[in-house]
């Protein structure tokens, strides 16, 4: 890696470290460090999924979790209601976020005051509440009582990928026609979102949003709007942790979990100043290699490059998993990255980081240099983590390239 690249985002982050520190002694910023940089083990997030029977809860917890519906472990689906109570379903590789399936409604003398009472309404952070055609006037009563206990929700119109087939093909589009194909699709979606919205407005709502997405291809058409939306009405730890959870779609998801990356890394920094440091031989410094061992099995995991996630997306796109492992160049399997390891790409990488970023430190902020190895720590740490992530960046780049091309012929 160019290394004016990292001595830049060293700055960069070395700004919001001494911005912090003045605003707080050092020990309060350390102790919050230490909490945030805990977030993936330790932040829970509970996420609603409802609507009226058959509406495609049960499909949408899958896709948020990259799963098919016939994946091992994956919710049950069927074209009629398969949740009578509500189902958890851990996240495959941070399992503190859960999707709650919620049973389908739908019946008559429908109260939403009741059904959240039976559902233990406390439990989630948001709702996002389902249709595969029609809002129905039980989807704003839900909407409404959800409001009233000063929670988020969210509506979403699943299936859209059907609608838009269905009226391609009753039109008898040439599906060679690319020009065709395309004005056919935006013109489907442009009735689905205006009748969508009329439907709600008539409904009582005053000024509904309405996401459209594909079961089959969350990359499509509002999904990325939707995650974005959620995103901002979350709270900074939560947002984060929901970035790093959600697969990667496109390559943007992939720059929000490198932002998210990068604000977790410095305070696994700062954590370092301030633990028992393991010298490595032959050089003036050390750092936590337990931090930087545990963080660099965070990043695999965060985009994808890990054995059960890696499975998870060759079962989604239909290709070998060993083809998607081909374009990795630079990422080693979670099992591979040991104690040994670190130690040995901390010598490898430290001929310039060790002198270099270590001045940079603690020119920056002073206060580093008057705790025991501190600043040496601080800045070692963050160098490999840093290096580490543009690394999985890199990789996750490759293979979201390899799942989304042509698949081999047998």
């Amino acid at each position: 890696m160019d290394p004016a690249v990292t001595i830049e985002t060293l700055k960069k982050d070395l700004a919001e470290v001494k911005a912090a520190l003045d605003q707080k002694k050092f020990e309060a910023v350390s102790a919050e460090a230490q909490h945030q940089s805990n977030l993936l083990n330790n932040i829970t997030l509970a996420i609603a999924i409802t609507g009226r029977s058959g509406a495609g809860k049960s499909s949408f917890v899958n896709a948020l979790r990259g799963m098919e519906d016939d994946a091992e472990g994956a919710a049950e689906t069927g074209v009629t209601e398969t949740t009578m109570v509500p189902q958890e379903y851990s996240h495959p590789t941070f399992p503190k976020v859960k999707f709650w399936d919620l049973p389908g409604f739908g019946k008559d003398n429908f109260s939403a005051k009741e059904y959240l009472k039976k559902v233990n309404f406390s439990k989630y952070d948001f709702f996002i509440i389902i249709a595969s055609g029609r809002f129905t006037e039980d989807d704003t009563k839900l909407a409404l009582e959800i409001c009233k206990n000063k929670k988020k929700f969210y509506y979403v119109r699943s299936k859209v990928d059907i609608d838009i087939d269905n009226d391609r093909r009753s039109k008898r589009i040439d599906v060679k026609d690319t020009h065709e194909m395309i004005q056919s699709e935006k013109k489907t979606l442009d009735i689905i979102q205006k009748e969508s919205y009329d439907n709600l407005k008539a409904l009582g709502e005053s000024s509904p949003r309405v996401f459209l997405i594909s079961r089959w291809d969350l990359s499509k058409y509002d999904f990325p709007l939707l995650q974005e939306t959620i995103e901002k009405e979350q709270d900074e730890l939560k947002r984060d942790v929901l970035i790093m959870c959600l697969p990667i779609f496109t390559k943007d998801s992939i720059k929000k979990k490198k932002a998210a990356m990068e604000s977790l890394i410095w305070k696994k920094a700062m954590v370092s100043c301030t633990v028992g440091l393991i010298p490595v031989p032959f050089l003036s410094f050390g750092c936590d290699i337990a931090i930087v061992v545990s963080t660099m099995r965070d990043i695999c995991k965060v985009f994808g490059l890990d054995e059960d996630s890696l499975n998870i997306l060759a079962n989604r796109v239909g290709k070998p998993v060993e083809e998607l492992k081909s374009v990795i160049e630079h990422t080693p399997s979670t099992g591979k990255i040991t104690t040994e390891f670190a130690m040995d790409l901390l010598k490898r990488s430290a001929l310039w980081g060790a002198i270099t970023v270590v001045e940079v430190a603690l020119n920056f902020i002073p206060l580093l240099g008057s705790l025991f190895g501190g600043g040496s720590s601080f800045a070692t740490t963050f160098y490999m983590l840093n290096n580490f992530l543009e690394n999985a960046v890199k990789d996750a780049e490759k293979v979201l390239a390899k799942a989304a091309g042509p698949k081999r012929r047998k």
